[in-house]
């Protein structure tokens, strides 16, 4: 049986509490704010096809739309990878996925 949420604890709570839940959450803010400083050089059409996807040791992961953008999107790798040094946010390389369509 769960345990009950004591009255007044947050979702935002339970997960701080949770070192793996922390962790993760950390993960997936970082993601978003690598997406934040690639978003500014990416063209202004594509900009709403990019999301950010999951970042691990080995990979920052970005999903898009459709094959045409992760194409765009290969080209620009090396100015995304730069921009991402020069933001102090150096780390894994950047992996392109196409989100299947639904």
């Amino acid at each position: 049986m769960p345990t009950p949420v004591p009255p007044g604890h947050t979702l935002a709570a339970a997960l701080s509490d949770s070192q793996p839940l922390a962790g993760l959450m950390a993960r997936v803010r970082e993601s978003q704010a690598r997406l934040a400083v690639v978003a500014e050089l990416l063209p202004v059409g594509l900009r709403g096809d990019v999301r950010a996807g999951p970042l691990d040791d080995t990979a920052w992961v970005l999903l898009v739309g459709h094959a045409a953008a992760a194409a765009k999107l290969r080209q620009l790798l090396p100015n995304l990878q730069q921009a991402l040094a020069q933001s102090g946010r150096d780390g894994p390389p950047i992996k392109i996925r196409v989100l299947p369509r639904e």
